[in-house]
């Protein structure tokens, strides 16, 4: 595929403007009816588009993979995640825009719920409200200040998410992570990866150790988890490679947090997800930027909880607000796609491909005609991998010049 330096040198400034719309999570599987949420849901938006689209699936890192939500969007800004690592501690201290300095670590931290033998029975704490989050965050701070002359900074994101930040010289982030990814297992210990993160392991044990003392009386929020222990890339910038003049629209600190990492303008959003708002921010900014970057989360959520109704009801939400409302502004490309799968009968992230539809003026449609996973399997996209989808928007956009002689 074409590296980032081949775009740098093709890539050109144009007024065309590009909107890429990122259901998180988007793709699904049959449940005991036969159908996916994506089949089930009534999308006739998107069922139009698709059928004047090209459509296709597409592997956010390679197939078989299951993928994280930061490769996933990596794989969507035209960054090849297999080339670029960025972990969630760096994304979740972003997105709160929060300023990490050279050495900083940071990661992404979750309050769980634990049963009396230690066991995590909820990976999210019942999702409990973000204000709650706050004041957790604000007790672990006030005891917690320093270890062994490390600063120790811990600030809340959103609902059960909070950053931890270690800040301090000779640090290392190759720590394991110390959550196992599912209910019914103990917090993992910690452990680093290599010599120069011991001392980081025996700073962040003495966290943990405190945390769960502090939080002992505090269900359902009376333990945590770390993973994603990360310090800040040197990754080049969209505006730098793309010659896009990029802005970001979403609600959740994390893709905030990537978009910012990437180069993007983040347009400010109400504190809960609001569709009508999403939209509201594109219609009011669409003559400042060339590309958009439209995300909506709650298909994840539904998929992660396994509430297959509630994740068509937040498809069919999609199809009646945020479709009308991009088309409404005659965008030279549009783009609808997943950073992963999140199946509702799997509770998690899959490695099944992710639906990926490209709409623009100059191309030839496909035989698809309706917006699904099974009916994307004829589309002429083929199946390839997502990171190969920003040149195909560019180019559609007339952003790129010609290879050679």
């Amino acid at each position: 595929m074409l590296s980032l330096e081949h775009l740098r040198q093709l890539a050109t400034k144009t007024d065309t403007k590009i909107v890429q719309l990122v259901l998180d999570g988007l793709g699904g599987l049959p449940n005991e009816t036969g159908r996916s949420e994506l089949e089930a849901a009534r999308t006739p938006n998107l069922d139009e588009l698709a059928r004047r689209a090209l459509c296709g699936l597409a592997d956010p890192v390679a197939p078989g993979i299951t993928p994280g939500s930061g490769p996933g969007h990596l794989a969507i800004f035209g960054y090849d995640p297999l080339v670029w690592e960025i972990g969630r501690g760096v994304l979740e201290a972003l997105g709160i825009g929060f300023e990490l300095q050279p050495g900083d670590v940071a990661a992404r931290g979750n309050f769980v719920t634990l049963d009396g033998a230690g066991v995590i029975v909820d990976r999210r704490a019942g999702r409990i409200p973000t204000e709650r989050c706050v004041e957790l965050c604000a007790r672990l701070q006030a005891e917690i200040r320093e270890i062994e002359g490390v600063e120790v900074l811990i600030r809340p994101v959103k609902e059960h998410r909070f950053a931890l930040i270690l800040r301090g010289e000779g640090l290392g982030d190759g720590l394991e992570d110390t959550d196992p990814q599912r209910v019914g297992l103990k917090p993992r210990p910690v452990r680093a990866r290599d010599q120069a993160s011991e001392r980081t392991a025996r700073v962040v044990r003495r966290f943990l150790e405190r945390a769960f003392e502090l939080l002992a009386d505090q269900r359902p929020a009376n333990g945590v988890t770390l993973r994603g222990f990360s310090r800040r890339p040197d990754i080049p910038s969209m505006p730098e490679v793309f010659r896009l003049t990029p802005a970001a629209i979403a609600t959740y600190p994390m893709y905030r947090g990537l978009a910012r990492l990437v180069g993007m303008q983040i347009l400010e959003t109400p504190l809960e997800e609001d569709l009508n708002a999403l939209a509201d921010r594109l219609r009011e900014s669409f003559e400042r930027y060339d590309y958009f970057y439209v995300h909506v989360k709650k298909t994840d959520s539904c998929g992660e909880d396994g509430d297959f109704e509630g994740k068509v009801r937040a498809l069919e939400r999609v199809d009646e607000i945020l479709i009308p409302a991009i088309l409404a502004l005659r965008p030279d490309v549009v783009a609808i796609t997943g950073d992963h799968s999140t199946p509702s009968v799997l509770r998690g992230h899959s490695w099944h491909p992710v639906p990926y539809l490209l709409y623009a003026k100059h191309l030839q449609s496909d035989d698809v005609t309706e917006f699904s996973e099974r009916a994307f399997m004829r589309g002429g996209l083929g199946r390839f991998r997502l990171v190969e989808g920003l040149p195909q928007l560019l180019a559609h956009a007339q952003k790129l010049l010609k290879y050679g002689a």
